[in-house]
C-alpha cells in the first residue's frame, strides 16, 4: 500500500473512532467539530421535537439524532443497552424506572411538557362531547397500547371516569404507540380514536373533543439524561435548551401545556 492508501486508512479509522457523538463538518471558514446526541422521543412529540432540533442545530451547530416511538418500548430497548443519550418520555414513570436502573442522572429529570388528550375522527359529524362515546354509533374506537404508552392509558382512564369502558371495550383497536393509533383513523381503520393533541396541530379536518382533564391523570412528560449521554456536551446542551424559551415556545404552539399552564 502506498503512502496515500496508508493516510487515508489512517483517517478512516480516525473517523470510525469518533463514533455517534462526535463528526468533522465543512464551515466556510474551516472544519469544526459537529457533536452529535442521540435521543429517544416520545412518538406524540415527533413534529415539535424535529422542530427544536432544527433550532438546535442553528444555534449550536450540533445534531440530535431523533428516535420516535412507544415509551414503554425505548424503556425496554435502554435497558437492554440501547446506545441512546437522552430520553424525552411520554411519562414520569420510566425516566424514574431508568434512574432506579442506575441508567439514568437523577438530577437531571424535568417536565418538558404536559400532554393532552383528544377524540378525534376524520368523519366531521361523528366526534360532538363525550356523548359520543356514551351512544357508541361506531364500530372501532383506536387508542395506543395502554402498557406502552401513557396516552394509551389515559384514554382507558378517561372511558372508565365516564362509564363507557365496558360498553366499549369490543370496539377498541389498538395502536402500539400514538402515531400508530392516529394511522388507525387516518386510513380509516378506526372510526375515531384517542389521540395527542399535539398531532392535530396544523390540521383543521374532522371533528374532536378536547378530553377534559379532569377524566385523566396528567400527562407528565419528562426529560431525562442517560449514563450514555453523561460526559457528551451536546446531551446536556439539548436538555438545557429544552428547558429554554425557544423551546417552550415551540411545546406550547403544540398543545401542550408547559408548567401547568394551557
Amino acid at each position: 500500500m502506498d503512502m496515500a492508501g496508508i493516510l487515508g486508512l489512517a483517517f478512516g479509522l480516525g473517523l470510525s473512532w469518533l463514533g455517534a457523538s462526535e463528526a468533522f463538518a465543512q464551515s466556510p471558514d474551516a472544519p469544526t467539530m459537529v457533536k452529535v446526541v442521540n435521543i429517544a422521543a416520545a412518538a406524540n412529540f415527533t413534529e415539535p421535537a424535529k422542530e427544536i432540533a432544527a433550532l438546535y442545530r442553528q444555534k449550536t451547530g450540533n445534531e440530535a439524532i431523533l428516535s420516535f416511538g412507544s415509551s414503554g418500548q425505548f424503556y425496554t430497548q435502554i435497558t437492554q443497552d440501547a446506545p441512546f443519550q437522552i430520553m424525552l418520555s411520554a411519562d414520569d414513570e420510566r425516566p424514574r424506572k431508568l434512574i432506579s436502573d442506575g441508567l439514568a442522572v437523577a438530577d437531571t429529570r424535568f417536565t418538558y411538557a404536559i400532554g393532552k388528550l383528544v377524540l378525534w375522527s376524520k368523519n366531521p359529524d361523528l366526534v360532538k362531547s363525550a356523548e359520543t362515546l356514551k351512544t357508541g354509533a361506531f364500530a372501532k374506537i383506536s387508542l395506543a397500547d395502554p402498557k406502552a404508552a401513557p396516552y394509551g392509558a389515559a384514554a382507558i382512564e378517561a372511558m372508565k371516569a365516564l362509564k363507557v369502558y365496558d360498553a366499549l371495550e369490543s370496539k377498541v383497536v389498538q395502536g402500539t404507540s400514538i402515531a400508530q393509533a392516529f394511522q388507525f383513523i387516518d386510513t380509516g381503520n378506526a372510526d375515531l380514536g384517542f389521540i395527542a393533541l399535539s398531532q392535530l396541530a396544523g390540521n383543521n379536518a374532522g371533528s374532536r373533543w378536547l378530553v377534559s382533564r379532569t377524566l385523566y391523570s396528567p400527562i407528565l412528560q419528562d426529560a431525562i439524561l442517560l449514563k450514555k449521554g453523561a460526559a457528551n456536551d451536546a446531551a446536556t446542551g439539548f436538555l438545557t435548551f429544552l428547558k429554554g424559551p425557544e423551546a417552550r415556545a415551540v411545546i406550547a404552539k403544540y398543545g401542550y401545556a408547559v408548567d401547568g399552564k394551557d
